[in-house]
């Protein structure tokens, strides 16, 4: 029996931004604390202008945060120096954003292919690897068609599987179902939180869709610059 003990793929401690307007302070986020772990759909929610879109990029070593410590797969974001940030952004966070992003001109398959290539796995791994994450979520099928021959569900699929191409351990997701109609959102949503959990992935969601925050794990409200954990009545 492994006795292991589980830690945390992502720890906030103590995360502030804010930005300077000529001699004016705008302060974002005001100390955020958080803990997630592996295989937990978090939903991020708040307000327009909240900041939950600031604290995804600092989470995701796109952004610097004013102060604090961003911690992921138990390493100390602030002690690494730019190179080791985007390697570790490449290997152990994924992103799906509202819009699904992919590369016009090429298939579903290689769009779930690239981000493989990039760290150096050889192209035989990396389509079978695809081909594996398409399959998962309904789109074998589709795996050599180009974006504009998929539907917007389809798309958005493909960016979740382009999103866990490289086995990251940390998904973060701004408003991944904001753009389809209700049954297609639905739909995705709930092959998004079964590869979530099929795949140990820690996931931060930014939705406005209040309905899909109380189907997740844990809802995390952006207030006055820090996260409140609050409790949503789940559908019946």
């Amino acid at each position: 029996m492994d006795t292991t003990p589980i830690a945390p793929i992502l720890q906030l401690q103590g995360v502030t931004r804010s930005f300077h307007q000529g001699e004016k302070e705008i302060v974002v986020l005001r100390g955020v604390d958080a803990v997630l772990w592996p295989g937990q759909a978090v939903a991020l929610v708040g307000p327009s202008g909240a900041g939950k879109s600031t604290l995804l990029h600092i989470t995701g070593l796109l952004e610097s945060p004013t102060g604090g410590r961003v911690i992921v797969n138990g390493r100390d974001c602030a002690t690494m120096s730019e190179a080791e940030r985007t390697r570790l952004r490449r290997r152990e966070i994924g992103f799906v954003y509202q819009f699904h992003q992919l590369l016009p001109e090429f298939s579903a398959l290689e769009n779930v292919v690239i981000p493989q290539l990039i760290l150096g796995k050889s192209r035989r791994a990396a389509e079978a690897h695809a081909r594996e994450l398409l399959a998962s979520v309904g789109l074998a099928h589709r795996a050599d068609h180009r974006p504009a021959e998929l539907s917007g569900g389809e798309q958005q699929r493909t960016a979740i599987c382009r999103g866990l191409a490289n086995s990251p351990r940390l998904l973060l997701a701004d408003e991944p179902t904001g753009n389809l109609d209700p049954h297609t959102s639905d739909h995705v949503f709930l092959q998004l939180i079964e590869v979530i959990r099929r795949q140990g992935v820690a996931a931060l969601i930014a939705t406005h869709n209040m309905e899909l925050a109380s189907r997740m794990d844990r809802v995390l409200q952006v207030h006055e610059g820090q996260l409140v954990e609050v409790s949503l009545a789940r559908p019946r």
